[in-house]
Order: structure tokens, then sequence, then C-alpha cells
């Protein structure tokens, strides 16, 4: 299955602070309907995730009815990113 959207890069201020992107509920909806077949516990979705020229391995987060996307360090200084850029995100769920 492969997704993409658009949406706003931040920054939860946590005991391990991490930058996340929210998918929008159109696309969770769809991560929705494979979840149970792909996610190995607490819901977790595995994915490669690209933004520009950059792609990664990850796992997204389920919170609140939707999924986060986190963006490591290396993926924010290769593509320039900071709080409150607007992304296109790709995603590939791994099987």
């Amino acid at each position: 299955m492969r997704v993409a959207f658009s949406g706003e890069l931040w920054f939860w201020r946590g005991p391990a602070p991490w930058y996340f992107i929210t998918v929008p509920d159109r696309e969770c909806h769809d991560l929705h309907m494979v979840a149970a077949s792909v996610t190995y516990g607490w819901g977790m979705i595995p994915v490669t995730a690209e933004i520009g020229e950059t792609r990664w391995k990850t796992s997204m987060f389920p919170k609140d009815g939707r999924y986060l996307v986190p963006v490591k360090s290396a993926v924010r200084k290769a593509e320039t990113l900071d709080v409150g850029d607007v992304v296109t995100v790709r995603l590939s769920v791994d099987v």
C-alpha cells in the first residue's frame, strides 16, 4: 500500500523529544484498513517514508485515531526542514 499527503512538521516535547507529521484523516482511514495485518504491536505500522530525495524506514505511531510519522534529525537536515514547514510525504507500508 502506498499513500502520499502533505502535512506540517511539528515538535513534541516529551521525555524523548521528536518531530512528527500527522497523517490526514482520509489517508488514516486507508491505513486503518491494513493496520491489523501489518502492525507488530501497539498499533505501530512499519513504513518506508520519503520526503524530497530522502528515504528512510520508520514506524507510524497511532494517536487519537490518526497516525504520526516520526521525522528523524538526518531527514530534517538533508531536506532543510523546520517546525511549521508543510511537506509532502510518500509512504509505503512494509509487509
